[in-house]
């Protein structure tokens, strides 16, 4: 009864997406556990490029179910016009469910989202104005409506008036702004239950039947673990928990069911919005970096910020999410270049330091410790054999190996989904 679980093993953006794609045929669930439509996943295959925000990557399978965990928090808006999205591209839709137990983004989440980052100025955190966070807060302070809530709409509206007199207070007397409207949520609630009702229902009870008849589920995650809400560059990161642990609560399984953990590696790094990145390149070698991997954001379109490999974050995520089958991504990216650097350690104040800072001000002042690597002229793009990779090519994947203390099972070399190295191709 073997689960695996996709998780992002830097800042996010590094490709999971078509990880998940290309692995989903080994599977009969795909399930995403967490965030909301703050994260985008670009998949390339036959079928052609898609942009996805909340629907798992597995979609495209036409075997697999795909599942919305409980730990995801859910703009019904959003997710409509997804669905409607793939229709039209004629993806068939009929195989994704909704748990009950997930939360919804409400029109003043966005709202409050949007104010709160404008009242932050200089301290910006550099959200995607989704109402992710706020969603969150309801929920941990148990006033949030839940996916489940919209089958009984009456019940649904019930909680909506109580809590949008609360928003209107903070919207109207401490940011200035008109407050929202009530009957215009309610319609939104009618339309949800109508649209979305046949789709929800205990999504948890479908994974653990799944597992019981020993068929193979996969996790899909969003963000990064360095954005995690606890393990990451706090206070710039996410609300929810993209790590190993998230996925368990996420889903709602526990952690023994957990075989393989594929933590995507980017070749190098990147990072979107605001926060400490060490081994970033704010010169010519990053802006080439962005404009050659097209490193802008699939929500927003905010140009990503981009750096040399950070090793010793990525060794923390290593060690924090026990991943066992690491997947490296977009090593295409670096053909070509003349030299190419690993960041090994961070000094501060004279002091190297090995292990990843836990505050956000220690690591800005952080200086990388560079390894040096010769990089490679003959392209990687596209090769589906390591025995094919240059030697230098190779190095720098072993490299980055023995800082993470695990040998990478899968090699991306390009979008597609053919364009990709299996080096340990896990059984079932």
């Amino acid at each position: 009864m073997p689960a695996h679980v996709v998780i992002g093993a830097q800042w996010g953006d590094e490709g999971k997406g078509k990880i998940v794609d290309f692995l989903s045929d080994k599977v009969s669930h795909v399930i995403r556990y967490s965030g909301g439509n703050n994260a985008g996943h670009t998949v390339i295959n036959e079928k052609g490029e898609f942009k996805l925000h909340l629907i798992p990557s597995g979609v495209f399978q036409d075997n697999v179910t795909c599942l919305i965990g409980n730990g995801v928090v859910i703009d019904p808006e959003a997710l409509i016009e997804e669905l409607s999205t793939l229709s039209n591209q004629n993806i068939d839709i009929s195989r994704i469910k909704i748990s009950e137990r997930a939360h919804i983004i409400m029109p003043y989440h966005i709202l409050l989202d949007e104010l709160q980052e404008k009242e932050r100025g200089k301290k910006a955190i550099g959200t995607t104005g989704r109402g992710v966070g706020p969603a969150y807060i309801d929920k941990v302070t148990r006033i949030g409506l839940r996916m489940g809530d919209l089958l009984e709409p009456e019940y649904a509206k019930k909680i909506v008036a109580e809590t949008l007199s609360q928003k209107n207070l903070l919207i109207e007397k401490i940011y200035g702004e008109t407050p929202l409207h009530l009957e215009p949520l309610n319609k939104l609630i009618d339309k949800w239950n109508k649209s979305l009702g046949k789709l929800i229902l205990p999504v948890e009870d479908i994974i653990l039947k799944a597992l019981e008849q020993n068929e193979n589920i996969l996790l899909e995650g969003a963000q990064g673990t360095l954005l995690d809400l606890d393990h990451g560059t706090y206070p710039f990161v996410t609300s929810s928990n993209p790590t190993v642990g998230g996925a368990c609560v996420g889903v709602g399984i526990g952690p023994h069911h957990l075989k393989y953990i594929y933590g995507v590696f980017k070749a190098y790094t990147t990072r979107v919005g605001n926060g400490p990145m060490p081994t970033e390149l704010d010169n010519e070698i990053g802006e080439y970096i962005r404009n050659k991997a097209w490193e802008y954001g699939t929500t927003t379109g905010r140009p990503r910020r981009c750096g040399w490999f950070d090793g010793v974050a990525a060794k923390h995520s290593s060690n924090l999410n026990g991943i066992n089958s690491p997947i490296l991504t977009r090593l295409d990216v670096l053909d070509g270049m003349e030299s190419i650097k690993i960041c090994t350690n961070y000094m501060r104040n004279g002091i190297i330091l090995d292990d990843f800072p836990s505050q956000h001000y220690v690591l800005n002042e952080c200086e990388p410790v560079y390894l040096d690597m010769p990089g490679w002229s003959n392209p990687t793009a596209g090769l589906t054999d390591w025995a094919l990779l240059p030697s230098e090519a190779q190095d720098y994947v072993r490299a980055i190996e023995n800082i993470i203390g695990c040998e990478f099972s899968m090699i991306s070399t390009g979008p597609n989904r053919n364009e990709t190295i299996m080096r340990q191709f896990p059984d079932k």
